[in-house]
């Protein structure tokens, strides 16, 4: 039949051509040798197993949302959906200023600052003021989502509106800031209005698991990094340094320089976007650890002791301008400090190139 041997044709000129194809790839690829059954060595040691890196990727909500629910209204759901997110929003609120009351927030080198009284106010984005219990300074506290990161939108709102109703301090309580919330902050838009940002312990999602001691750290204030701006070398590289972490004081409405050496370890992002701090070079401080890790290694030849001794300075290893500026183009550099409590701090820096680098 006609159909039948045209079909046999194709099949056969198919797999001539086929053919044709394998030889070339066998006559001109490059081979590669397969290994199942690597050969193991017992004498060195490990630093580090085998790892992986996780992580959950957080919905950013609105201020117009209620907190902990969805941006939108499901049909399926019905009305009723929407009023138990609501709910459920109001609910994390009032948890949140309870633990509050009973606990204070936590600032670095100081005692927990308590609140002579705090109330929930019906706001947007404030969401309850009192007084701090050893000053006179009025506090507005701005709750973040019960699941996700405090965002810039909610921060620069609610500043707005405590700095209109003549607050003191702001204090803004979230499971996470991101790093354009961080920024925001220490900007420091209104000096009239102190801010503070307070991460809320992860045990408070453990619901009724959770038992409020007088002595727990529910709430920890985050310290602001101070680090020198970036200064260029004879070698056209810049470099920062990392000087410590400032602490402020709300009885005494000041700053206090924390010394560098309290410092567990701190990061750089070299071309940082305003949005995602990613980890170009990592230090730390602690130079006991370092010393550990050497006597581990021993004489193996492993340990080289001038890189661990750049790797626990406080000064950054030299970077360039990023390769895709132009001369007189200025970039954003970021600094993340972790303090012995484990908590985070962020600090943006613009570098400006000098005179001698635009032309």
């Amino acid at each position: 039949m006609p159909l039948q041997e045209a079909l046999t044709a194709y099949r056969t000129a198919w797999r001539a051509k086929m053919d044709e194809v394998n030889a070339c790839i066998a006559a001109n690829a490059e081979s590669e040798e397969l290994v199942d059954q690597p050969h193991v060595e017992s004498g060195p040691v490990r630093v580090a197993g085998p790892f992986s890196v996780e992580g959950v990727i957080a919905l950013e909500e609105g201020p117009d949302t209620p907190i902990g629910g969805a941006p939108e209204e499901l049909e399926a759901f019905g009305a009723d959906a929407t009023e138990e997110v609501v709910q459920n929003g109001e609910a994390h609120i009032a948890k949140v200023i309870r633990l509050l009351r009973a606990s204070g927030v936590e600032f670095p080198r100081q005692s927990p600052m308590r609140f002579a009284r705090l109330e929930a106010v019906m706001g947007a984005l404030l969401h309850a003021e009192g007084e701090w219990e050893n000053g006179n300074r009025r506090v507005a506290v701005s709750v973040g989502p019960e699941v996700g990161n405090l965002t810039a939108l909610q921060v620069e709102r609610a500043l707005r509106d405590a700095n209109r109703a003549g607050y003191d301090d702001l204090v803004f309580a979230a499971f996470g800031f991101d790093a354009a919330a961080q920024e925001a902050v220490q900007d420091d838009a209104h000096p009239d209005v102190r801010c503070h940002m307070a991460l809320i312990s992860p045990d408070v999602a453990m619901e009724e698991l959770l038992k409020t001691q007088p002595g727990s750290q529910i709430f920890t204030v985050f310290a602001a990094p101070r680090v020198s701006d970036p200064e260029i070398g004879e070698d056209n590289e810049y470099r920062v340094t990392m000087e410590g972490m400032d602490v402020y004081d709300p009885v005494g409405n000041q700053l206090l320089p924390t010394n560098r050496d309290r410092v567990a370890a701190w990061f750089l992002d070299t071309d940082y976007d305003g949005r995602t701090f990613c980890i170009c070079q990592a230090f730390f401080p602690d130079r006991s650890k370092w010393d550990r890790l050497a006597r581990a290694l021993g004489d193996l030849g492993l340990a080289d002791r001038e890189s661990f001794a750049a790797l626990s300075g406080f000064e950054s290893l030299g970077f360039r301008r990023p390769e895709r500026l132009g001369p007189a183009d200025s970039w954003r550099v970021a600094v993340k400090v972790i303090d012995p409590r484990g908590v985070e701090g962020l600090r943006v820096l613009t570098v400006v190139p000098p005179e001698s680098e635009r032309r």
